[in-house]
Parts: structure tokens; C-alpha cells; sequence
């Protein structure tokens, strides 16, 4: 017992000495728990605390540890003012002993947005500050003259800002191992690395204040932003306990060779689990047949007509990984798990990494889905034998409700070797439009480009590499299993991918994309992820609604029209208002 006490305040390196980590979802913060509030004129408590600040191209997010998780933080967000102290005066504010020395020094702005985010904090987001401002944000409250500050035992002891070019963001528990997600490490896309130039570092206090790690292990593998970490021996009998514990990355930095020499990566990464999610209906026996997951940001107005198209296809249970939306996506997804949907959203704000936000979706999802279709919310899938001429067909089950389910369940029976189905895309333009379509996307477009762009694919999360490696369009699979490719004649996605103007610049404030260049920097402008001819600039062509056009395709304008239009009403279910959808 003496031993098992002082190891947390003695690091024992005896490989012999394994001690038990107990973590709680607080005790990852150990002495840091600790809060003050400088107080000027009110006297008021804050029941937060400041654990890390990150700096983005557009915005400072904080991740805010409660000592209760009751989204308290959500429900006061408008009470909440961002604080910046000028960078001058800074470095001597540890020497004020009275509020009326902070008058004069500080500005507020509004918050730009609170949100939970996991299991153990909530973010926080702040406009970037203005010159000769500091980047080392702090909350207050408005009309208030309270900061909220990290306390541990100096004032303004952590004055650390993190760079998003460098950094270890996310971690989760898989099995007896936890998957970590890093920016910086620079890794070739679409391939795995030596994962023996990288080491695991896990440990229970702020390593911005005092630098421990007490364990340190392998990593398993390495591709892109994810490495696979081996947990310490303490906890692999009981992987739960590693929940709340922080985590980091080494590297051998470049021009070193011994092992012992690694340079840690900064980090604001807790482990965390997935079995505290908020309560979602349940399968009452087995795992849904089919879900989706996707990334997204402010496609609030998309969402309605993708889930409640794709829910009639079979589609059971939605991921969507909200990444830093500001459109009223949080409502517009309430309402839709309030109509039966099964939709959660799920907080994602790190900035282009919808490769690992794939990642962490299937280890989320492979406990709950059979199959998991990685998609955009401006494609659907589309049987060519649903239209009225091919009645014909119908009757041999090519198409109909629930058609999609039921041909991955075809699928499993058929092979348990085929791990993903891969469907091609059709590229569809603006259709001579010049605003978004009143009935949605389905009917609106119907003109596209003569030839397929690439694939999607639905996988079986069971079935993947454990690099979890994957390119956005597909996953590698272990070895033992393939993929199918489905001929156009059975089915193919729409995908609405150049609309009307006002809805595709969108695309040029930023791509969710890891490896895929954004539009406005002059990189790769012949890809295909880009659009041909149009350059960096946000500027309309002239000639736009026409463009993209080789081939009216009414397929599944038809379709829709046919099989959706409520009778009594003559409107689609994305048409009506949410409290009367189905």
C-alpha cells in the first residue's frame, strides 16, 4: 500500500512494479482541479475550469473541465464572455493583488459557441484576438469582471496555447489498446508508417505544468493522424480504468537514432470510452443491419431530405460528426431524433481530419452496426430499377423500401469474405438552376456528367485493418476479406455535387478533408476534388447553372416523386414541417 501511494507523486521505473491506475473522470486532472476567480466588484463562482486553449486559422477553442457533467456550460453560454488581456502586460500579471489593476487591460467579446464535447469537458470557442492582444484566453461573465483562470498555486502559471499544426487531439479505448489522433506528424496519405518510430506516453497529471508521464508503451501502428498505442500493463486487465487518463505521442525526431531520444508531442488528449454516450434507442436484439456515417459542416439544410430519403432505404442509425457548424444543425438534428430517426450528433471540432473522424465513427458504430456507410449529405443512392419503367423488376425485389438494407444483408449472407461495397458516383450540376430547388436536391437536378467520379463505400467495421487507415472513399481491409464492386445496372449515388452557386461557394471557406487541398490555395486545381476550370477565387462563371450538364437524368427525380408524395397532401416528407414528418 505504501508503494502504491507514493507512486504518484515517484515515478518507480522497475519494469517489475506495475501499480493499478484508479481514474476517475476527474482525477486526470489531479492538483489542477483547483479553481480561482479574480474578483473585482461581484462575487461569483464559475464551476469550471480552463484545461487547454488551442489555436485555429479562425478561432481559439477551450476545453473547460466541470466538476459535474450536466451541460450547466451549454445553458449559461450567453452568460459567457471571452476575455483578452493585452501581451505586454501579460507576463507581470502575477504581481497584482487588486482587481482595479486589471481595468484598462482587458477586452470581451461575445463567445462564439459552447458545446459539450465528451465525456470529461465542453468546448468553448472565441473569436481570434486583435492586435497586441494575447492568444491565452480566458472566460467571464457578462456584465461581470470575473476571469476564470487555471489555479495552481501562480497566478496564470499556464499560459500555454497550442498550435493545431502540432498536436495530439482525440483518443479512444479499442479493446486493450487506445487509438490516438495527431496533427503533425506528417504522414504519407493512403499508407501505413513504421510504427517502431513512435512511442505512447499516458499519465495522470498536467504535463503543461510539470511534464509526467508515469507509463510509457508501444505503438501498435501508425497511418495518416491515427496511431494504435498498447495500454500499460495496469490497466489492460480492466481497460475502463484507463478512461480519463491523458495521452501523448513521441517521435524520434529527425536526425536521431537512438530510441531513448523522443520528442513528445503536445497533447490535449483524454481516453475515452463510448458506452456513456447519451441514451439512444436501442436494437432490442442483435445490431442494426445498416448505418451512416458522415462529417459535416453547416449542412443544416441538407440534412432533412439525406436522412428521411436513406431512412426509407433502411438506413437505421446515423453518426454525424458536426464539424464546427453555426447554422442550427443541433436543432434540426434534435427534431429528427425526436421524429424516430436515430440520429446522434457528435461534437468533432478538429478542423480537416474527416479521414480520422472516419476512424474514431467506426469505433463508435462497430458495436452497434453490422454494416456502416461512409457518405456526404449531397449524395444518395439510387436503384435504376425503381422507376415506373421497370415495374417489371420490382416484383423480383430490385427496388423498393428498405431496397439498401436489404441488399447488404443479401450481400453478408451471400459471402462472409465481402467486407465493403463499393457504388459508384454520378457528378450532377446545377440543371440550369439559378436557386435551390423547392422539393429538395432529388427532383431538382437532373443533369450531370456522362462519366462515374470515383466510389463510396459501405463497410463492416468488423472487417477493417486496425490502422483503421482509410482515404475517405474506403477503409483497407484485414487480410482474408475484399470488396464488391455493384454494376451501375444495380445501383449507383447521385451525387449533387456542383448546385446553384449560393450553396457550392461554400466549398471554398474550407474542406473537411485531410489530404485534400482547400479550394482557394492554388494546389492541385486539375483534381478531381476540385472544380474543373474554376480557379481559387469565389467567383461565379457566367455561365455556371448550365455547366456539368452531358446527361438528363430524371432517374431518381422519378423515383421520389412516385414512391415519397404523401397522397393526402401532395408534399414529401422534407417538405413538411418537422412536427408533422414521418
Amino acid at each position: 500500500m505504501f508503494l502504491y501511494l507514493i507512486s504518484y507523486t515517484i515515478p518507480l521505473n522497475s519494469s517489475a512494479f506495475h501499480p493499478v491506475l484508479v481514474v476517475s473522470s476527474l482525477a486526470s486532472s489531479s492538483s489542477n482541479l483547483a479553481k480561482r476567480i479574480q474578483e473585482f466588484d461581484d462575487s461569483f463562482t464559475f464551476p469550471w475550469k480552463i484545461e487547454n486553449r488551442v489555436l485555429f486559422p479562425d478561432h481559439v477553442l477551450l476545453l473547460v473541465s466541470s466538476l459535474k457533467k450536466d451541460g450547466l456550460i451549454k445553458k449559461s453560454a450567453k452568460e459567457l464572455e471571452c476575455v483578452y488581456c493585452g501581451k505586454n502586460v501579460l507576463e507581470s500579471r502575477s504581481n497584482w493583488s487588486s482587481g482595479e489593476r486589471y481595468r484598462g487591460i482587458m477586452v470581451k467579446q461575445n463567445v462564439l459557441s459552447v458545446d459539450e464535447y465528451d465525456e470529461f469537458r465542453s468546448i468553448v470557442r472565441c473569436p481570434l484576438p486583435s492586435v497586441n492582444y494575447s492568444t491565452v484566453v480566458n472566460l467571464g461573465r457578462s456584465g461581470k469582471n470575473g476571469v476564470l483562470e487555471e489555479d495552481t498555486g501562480l497566478s496564470m502559471n499556464n499560459q500555454t496555447v497550442h498550435s493545431w499544426e502540432n498536436l495530439v487531439y482525440a483518443a479512444s479505448l479499442d479493446g486493450d489498446t487506445a487509438v490516438v489522433f495527431v496533427k503533425g506528424l506528417n504522414l504519407r496519405s493512403d499508407r501505413e508508417s513504421n510504427p517502431r518510430q513512435f512511442s505512447c506516453h499516458f499519465g495522470l497529471g498536467s504535463w503543461e505544468t510539470d511534464g509526467r508521464f508515469m507509463l510509457r508503451t508501444k505503438a501498435l501502428k501508425a497511418a495518416q493522424e491515427v496511431v494504435r498505442c498498447s495500454l500499460p500493463r495496469s490497466v489492460q486487465a480492466n481497460p475502463a480504468k484507463a478512461r480519463g487518463i491523458r495521452v501523448t505521442v513521441g517521435m524520434i525526431p529527425y536526425g536521431r537514432s537512438r530510441i531513448q531520444e523522443r520528442a513528445l508531442v503536445p497533447s490535449v488528449a483524454k481516453i475515452s470510452g463510448f458506452k456513456s454516450e447519451e441514451k439512444k434507442k436501442k436494437k432490442s436484439e442483435g445490431k442494426y443491419e445498416l448505418c451512416v456515417c458522415t462529417m459535416v459542416w453547416n449542412q443544416a439544410s441538407a440534412l432533412r431530405e439525406w436522412i428521411m430519403y436513406h431512412a426509407w432505404l433502411g438506413v437505421e442509425r446515423w453518426f454525424i460528426y458536426d464539424n464546427n457548424s453555426d447554422d442550427g444543425i443541433e436543432e434540426v438534428i434534435r427534431e429528427l431524433d425526436l421524429e424516430d430517426y436515430n440520429v446522434t450528433r457528435h461534437v468533432w471540432p478538429w478542423i480537416k481530419t474527416q479521414e480520422a473522424g472516419f476512424s474514431h465513427c467506426v469505433l463508435r458504430a462497430k458495436d452497434e452496426c453490422n454494416w456502416v456507410s461512409f457518405m456526404d449529405v449531397d449524395e444518395f443512392f439510387y436503384f435504376p430499377y425503381s422507376t415506373p419503367r421497370h415495374k417489371r423488376f420490382r416484383k423480383l425485389g430490385y427496388a423498393g423500401q428498405n431496397s439498401l438494407s436489404t441488399l447488404v444483408a443479401n450481400v453478408s449472407s451471400s459471402s462472409r469474405s465481402i467486407a465493403e461495397i463499393r457504388t459508384s458516383c454520378h457528378s450532377f450540376g446545377p440543371s440550369g438552376l439559378n436557386s435551390p430547388p423547392s422539393k429538395g436536391v432529388t427532383v431538382g437536378y437532373t443533369c450531370r456528367l456522362q462519366s462515374p467520379e470515383r466510389h463510396k463505400s459501405i463497410l463492416r467495421p468488423d472487417a477493417l485493418d486496425t490502422s483503421l487507415l482509410n482515404v475517405v472513399h474506403h477503409f483497407h481491409l484485414r487480410k482474408g476479406f475484399k470488396y464488391l464492386n455493384l454494376h451501375q445496372s444495380t445501383a449507383v449515388i447521385n451525387h449533387y455535387k456542383y448546385q446553384v452557386w449560393e450553396v457550392f461557394r461554400a466549398k471554398f471557406y474550407r474542406r473537411v478533408a485531410t489530404y485534400v487541398a482547400d479550394w482557394q490555395q492554388n494546389q492541385n486545381e486539375g483534381s478531381r476534388d476540385r472544380a474543373p476550370g474554376l480557379g481559387t477565387d469565389a467567383i461565379e462563371p457566367p455561365d455556371w447553372p448550365i455547366k456539368f450538364c452531358e446527361v438528363w437524368d430524371t432517374g431518381l427525380r422519378d423515383f421520389v416523386l412516385t414512391n415519397l408524395v404523401d397522397v393526402s397532401t401532395g408534399l414529401l416528407p422534407w417538405e413538411r414541417p418537422s412536427s408533422l414528418a414521418i
